[in-house]
């Protein structure tokens, strides 16, 4: 966490701006892994006003480019309440994240609302993001997030490379319920990050994985913006070992 603040003032990288932003970095992804890896787009919009419902599908995600957290889950239109959403999403196109987290790789950002395709686990499970912690190019562990849109009841599992639940947590406590098998296509997940990632000190690499198939879902270089609760303290020490900071 430390290190992870110092970057925050003295790391300055330009594509760094480009991976932040959540409309650019599918140029960034298609140029270094291919755009098969990425989820369909729907529209992107830079005023809620140019958001047309009747030409969207019935379930899709809007999400805002600058940000952390921005996130609107359709799973059915008909049953939105738009006007509030509407709302919402004015508020977010006035907000500057940078400010508040002093996150140095949204400044640049053109605030603008995207929309994706609605993707959901297989047998309607709880989505699971998979979540690859990448050091100078290197993954070292993954986390997967159960209940990534209630924060309340976000449950975090950790992974070594070989998929043994290890005995640490980052902020949110275990999914000790569910036994998760290992994805038949994590070296390729890892492959990926370790592209994705190489030119950066730290970045957490995020796919989705659904029906065998891998979709990028973002780039973030300050987990939790350097603020995570990491138990035991010595796998925080470890991982501050890993990051090589930036001369």
């Amino acid at each position: 966490n430390d290190k992870l603040q110092w970057l925050k003032l003295n790391w300055r990288d330009p594509i760094a701006y480009q991976c932040a932003d959540k409309y650019k970095v599918r140029e960034f992804v298609e140029n270094q892994i291919g755009k098969h890896y990425l989820n369909e787009l729907y529209g992107v919009y830079d005023s809620v006003e140019e958001i047309d419902l009747d030409t969207l599908p019935e379930a899709f995600v809007l999400k805002a480019t600058h940000g952390s957290g921005f996130n609107i889950i359709c799973r059915d239109k008909s049953k939105m309440n738009w006007k509030k959403e509407f709302k919402v999403m004015r508020k977010w196109l006035k907000k500057n994240y940078t400010t508040s987290n002093q996150e140095w790789v949204y400044e640049r950002i053109t605030p603008r609302i995207i929309c994706e395709r609605y993707i959901e686990q297989e047998n309607k499970e709880e989505l699971r993001d998979y979540r690859f912690f990448c050091f100078n190019g290197e993954v070292k562990f993954i986390s997967v997030d159960f209940s990534i849109t209630n924060k309340e009841k976000t449950r975090r599992n950790i992974y070594d490379l070989n998929w043994n639940l290890m005995d640490v947590e980052i902020t949110y406590p275990k999914e000790i319920k569910m036994n998760l098998p290992k994805p038949e296509k994590l070296d390729e997940m890892i492959f990926l990050s370790e592209k994705l990632s190489k030119n950066f000190p730290h970045a957490r690499v995020d796919f989705y994985y659904i029906d065998r198939r891998i979709l990028f879902g973002e780039i973030t270089f300050f987990h939790q913006s350097g603020l995570g609760i990491v138990r035991p303290l010595e796998f925080e020490k470890e991982m501050g070992n890993w990051l090589r900071l930036p001369k």
